[in-house]
């Protein structure tokens, strides 16, 4: 265990709420501090969360999840001062790449060669950084096209499995869970 690590964790309204709640206590778990942010808000605040499931249809079905508390302030966000990136998919990654300050954070990561960890529809935030030219990674499949696009490989995965390029572990959806926190700890020198 290593309390000595720290991870931004990059949040919005509507983040799939396995894919925050799951990877932030299993880190907390392990010693790992994890600072959630969001764009416009402040600690103390709150986003919405969705829940996605598998349920036999041709994509994923969305119902409410739980309201998730912010514990640091976008607006203080200093990359040095972190060891990691975990960013989880829902909605929130398609508003949350628009965002000047969220794609430099994301650049500042990569530029320096840290840890970065991109689940579902987190890859949207890493394409529109454009940090995946040369790199493999999976996303959930109807993102695919974006790695593509960013010049990247995707690469099609057991939808339970992740996949670690250099300093980069993405991951095809929640139920990758376990590869996933898995690999991003391993990154992190954490296991």
């Amino acid at each position: 265990m290593s309390d000595s690590k720290r991870v931004l964790l990059l949040a919005g309204d509507f983040v799939e709420d396995y894919e925050i709640m799951v990877p932030f206590q299993t880190l907390l778990t392990v010693g790992v501090q994890v600072d959630a942010v969001c764009p416009g808000k402040a600690a103390g605040e709150q986003v919405r969360t969705a829940i996605h499931d598998f349920e036999g249809d041709q994509t994923y079905s969305e119902k409410p999840g739980h309201n998730f508390t912010l514990n640091a302030a976008f607006a203080d966000v200093s990359t040095d001062l972190y060891d990691g990136l975990l960013i989880p998919g829902g909605r929130a990654p398609e508003y949350l790449r628009l965002n000047t300050r969220v794609l430099e954070i994301v650049r500042e990561f990569a530029d320096a060669g840290k840890p970065i960890a991109a689940i579902c529809h987190g890859i949207q935030i890493l394409t529109a950084a454009g940090i995946l030219k040369g790199r493999t990674s999976t996303c959930y499949p109807a993102c695919s096209p974006d790695i593509a696009a960013a010049g990247g490989s995707y690469r099609e995965i057991a939808l339970d499995a992740a996949i670690v390029d250099g300093n980069l572990v993405t991951a095809p959806a929640w139920p990758a869970h376990p590869a996933f926190c898995r690999e991003f700890l391993r990154l992190l020198e954490v296991l």
